[in-house]
């Protein structure tokens, strides 16, 4: 009988979103206000690290690298689990400056000024970025949509202006309870962009009621012997119908899939320092721990002592 999988000393969930947020680890870095007024534009070059805005008030474009231009409004809510570079700016046409997040960090000041600096602005927004800990994080990563653009989320609001104002007061706790508003800002955003015409990716699949019925189940069973066949009577499908189908919403095959999250778990197991290999490779899903170890180093190119040992 395949053995229920923990994450680090609690059981597993079988909610794949709420695992894959759980693994990635964030943690949260920077906020602050920005605001833009007259003719402004500013161009944030890739960072990597996640990034998060909501527009309080007024409005203004933002134009991400692969992706048509999108007007933001007050109340809207934008993800970039990647941050690839972008543009901010106001409706004017101008030659953005180059900006730097990093630095505009360590400033102190307590709002981020683009454009004309006197007067009332003509949009004001709450941003920032945090990190994801796991060094799996770009596996975990690719299976989320490039960007997150949600429209009239009170509540996705709110929990940026929380992130603020705990960055801000520096209280006893703050990491820990940053970390926790972090992680629900993550579900509320992820969950709120979940539906069949998202990209690719876990979300596009776990809208699909028949595809999320196989995915709960991997996530669920990660030990599992599963077969193509097995999988596809989850869905209620035929095998190749569920094979076009997965492969569509999710961007990888099954078994793939699988694969991906076994060794994402593995990696998760391998940093905890009392677990043997053989109890790694059981929990994974492979009946020994030189064929588990195979297939380990085949997937992330080294051992996985020698990555337990870096971890």
């Amino acid at each position: 009988m395949p053995r229920p999988n923990f994450i680090g000393d609690r059981p597993a969930m079988t909610d794949p979103l709420a695992q894959v947020i759980s693994l990635l680890k964030p943690r949260a870095v920077f906020s602050k206000g920005i605001s833009g007024a007259g003719r402004w534009g500013v161009r944030y070059s890739s960072f990597g690290n996640p990034s998060f805005c909501a527009v309080l008030e007024g409005s203004c474009r933002l134009a991400v690298d692969r992706h048509d231009p999108a007007t933001l409004s007050a109340g809207d809510f934008v993800l970039l689990p990647a941050t690839p570079g972008f543009v901010m700016s106001g409706f004017e046409t101008v030659t953005p400056q180059s900006f730097d997040a990093h630095a505009a960090a360590k400033s102190r000041a307590s709002e981020i000024r683009h454009g004309r600096r006197g007067g009332n602005p003509d949009v004001r927004l709450l941003g920032g970025w945090f990190e994801f800990e796991s060094p799996d994080a770009h596996l975990l990563v690719s299976l989320l949509p490039r960007m997150v653009h949600v429209r009239g989320q009170d509540r996705l609001s709110t929990l940026v202006k929380l992130v603020n104002d705990e960055t801000a007061a520096k209280l006893p706790g703050r990491e820990l309870v940053l970390t926790r508003l972090v992680e629900v800002l993550l579900v509320e955003a992820l969950r709120a962009n979940s539906s069949n015409d998202a990209p690719a990716g876990m979300l596009r699949g776990l809208a699909d009621a028949r595809i999320a019925l196989a995915m709960r189940s991997i996530h669920a069973e990660p030990a599992r012997a599963w077969t193509m066949a097995q999988l596809a009577g989850k869905a209620a499908l035929s095998r190749s119908t569920f094979f076009e189908r997965f492969t569509r919403a999710v961007g990888l095959p099954p078994m793939e899939y699988l694969l991906a999250w076994r060794m994402a778990l593995a990696k998760d197991l391998l940093r905890r320092e009392d677990l043997a290999l053989a109890e790694v490779a059981e929990r994974v899903g492979y009946g020994s721990a030189s064929t588990f170890s195979t297939a380990f180093s085949r997937h992330v190119g080294q051992p996985p002592s020698r990555f337990a040992k870096a971890g």
